[in-house]
């Protein structure tokens, strides 16, 4: 996700519903409107028990005004995994026009930021179903609610990270559920949409364009990406013919492009160190906006422009950050989190790869580096929780679950692991760890045994004082390294 410092942030293998999930009841149909969730120990009210999404189909309708709602038609293809009278969906910034279920009328009611719709007929278990929801979307932020649309000086973007997918279409919100998804925007003359995935059309009517995109892997809700804006998209080649495609405002094209170029080398590097690109394409989507982070989203990582254009980003800096949400693509987005707890393995590791690129690249040391994240860890640990127990955030809070302890203090776990298990075994497993896991999701207990397993060794022990510990372990090899004693007002990270 966002790494602000400016520091940055299935096919069809499905995640199980979470062991923690709330129970499912069968709703009576008199029975008032209820929020549920997944039972998430940082957002419990997220996503929703009692199917399995496998497809999103999206179309929005956007007037040019980016201060309006967008009309909105959401389908969802669903596995009923038990029987339900009721189905909520997550959606909770928009006006519902009609919602239907396998083609008939349904009726539904909204309880809290669920939208709680009842079919005519009870859905059977192991029963597919289509919900089809016609809504608008709304790029106006609620007060104290950041997240979703982003209005940039010509359209719009999206930043979906971690828990506002549902502020733009209703969706089941937690990154357990992924699913494929079509995408299609129509837009006036003078704009240009795109969104993940692959172009599968366009198609021109009177004064607007309808642009559709399909993904080709399944994807989390968070990291849907669509852009509408007075836009020029740039192609190139990167590793093996992969298309590379970048979304850029017309007038700055030939200012970022030196930047833009530096993509297909980037991803080049990242195959030698953990194994081939995941997804069908990669780019960059240049925001003409102010956002205080950039994100991973799948196939279309968004960027402020201003990075690319302040003078104050030293060149190897600017370059760590793309390599930063560039691994995500591995460590996140095609690997994800089953639980928001599990945070600390797509931050740390992108955070891990953002280091070595510039050790590597620009001669940055990535000893010193850590040296720095070892003496601030307890610090972080104290503020935020340790890395793979963050504490949650508080609502309307700017940085949301996204603190130093779970960047620089979730990669120093990493460069722990490397000094215990040897640098050779820890490559084994990042490559094993992407491997597994394409596709899927995963949990720090899953990381935790493929390490074990590795090594040849037990590393119960070792995971449970790094991830776990409210004081940070010696550092193995380095004994000499010692915590930094508390600072009065010490500044505190800026992290969405």
């Amino acid at each position: 996700m966002p790494r602000t410092l400016r520091h940055r942030v299935t096919g069809r293998l499905k995640a199980p519903v979470l062991a923690s999930a709330v129970s499912v009841c069968l709703l009576a149909a008199s029975a008032p409107p209820t929020p549920l969730g997944v039972g998430d120990r940082l957002f419990p009210y997220l996503g929703n028990p009692g199917y399995d999404v496998s497809s999103y189909d999206l179309s929005f309708r956007y007037t040019g005004d980016n201060s309006k709602p967008l009309q909105a038609v959401t389908t969802i293809d669903a596995r009923v995994t038990r029987t339900l009278r009721s189905v909520n969906l997550d959606f909770g910034h928009g006006k519902v026009d009609s919602v239907e279920v396998d083609g008939l009328p349904a009726t539904f009611a909204t309880a809290g930021e669920d939208l709680v719709v009842t079919p005519r007929i009870p859905l059977p278990e192991h029963s597919s179903a289509r919900i089809t929801v016609h809504h608008t979307s709304d790029p106006m932020p609620e007060k104290g609610r950041e997240g979703g649309w982003v209005r940039t000086t010509d359209g719009l973007a999206l930043a979906n990270q971690a828990d506002a997918a549902h502020l733009v279409f209703p969706c089941n919100d937690h990154p357990s559920d992924k699913a494929m998804f079509t995408i299609r925007v129509t837009a006036p003359d003078g704009y240009t949409a795109v969104a993940n995935g692959l172009p599968a059309g366009v198609a021109r009517s009177g004064r607007s364009t309808t642009w559709t995109y399909r993904t080709r892997h399944p994807m989390a809700t968070e990291l849907a990406q669509v852009s509408i804006g007075r836009s020029t998209v740039l192609h190139r080649t990167g590793p093996h013919g992969l298309p590379v495609r970048d979304v850029v405002p017309t007038g700055d094209r030939g200012t970022l492009e030196p930047w833009l170029a530096k993509t297909p080398d980037q991803i080049a590097w990242m195959e030698s160190k953990v194994g081939r690109y995941p997804f069908e394409t990669y780019g960059l989507l240049m925001a003409s906006a102010v956002t205080g982070f950039e994100l991973e989203t799948q196939t279309l990582s968004l960027f402020e422009k201003g990075l690319f254009t302040d003078p104050a980003y030293p060149k190897w800096y600017v370059e760590s950050v793309m390599v930063h949400e560039l691994s995500h693509q591995w460590f996140g987005d095609s690997v994800s989190p089953r639980t928001w707890s599990d945070l600390w393995l797509n931050e740390g590791h992108a955070t891990w790869y953002e280091a070595l690129y510039a050790e590597e690249k620009a001669h940055k040391p990535m000893e010193a580096r850590m040296k720095a994240a070892y003496g601030a860890s307890d610090a972080w640990r104290a503020a935020g929780g340790p890395p793979a127990r963050p504490k949650p955030s508080k609502v309307g809070q700017k940085t949301g679950i996204f603190r130093a302890n779970v960047y620089d203090g979730a990669a120093l776990v990493l460069y722990a692991l490397r000094q215990r298990i040897g640098k050779p075994a820890f490559e084994r497993l990042e490559r094993a760890w992407v491997r597994g896991n394409q596709d899927s999701t995963a949990t720090t207990a899953d990381f935790e045994r493929l390490a074990s397993d590795i090594a040849g060794r037990d590393l119960n022990g070792f995971f449970k004082a790094w991830l776990y510990g409210a004081k940070t372990p010696p550092m193995p090899g380095h004994p000499d390294w010692k915590p930094a004693p508390p600072q009065k007002n010490a500044p505190r990270v800026a992290k969405r």
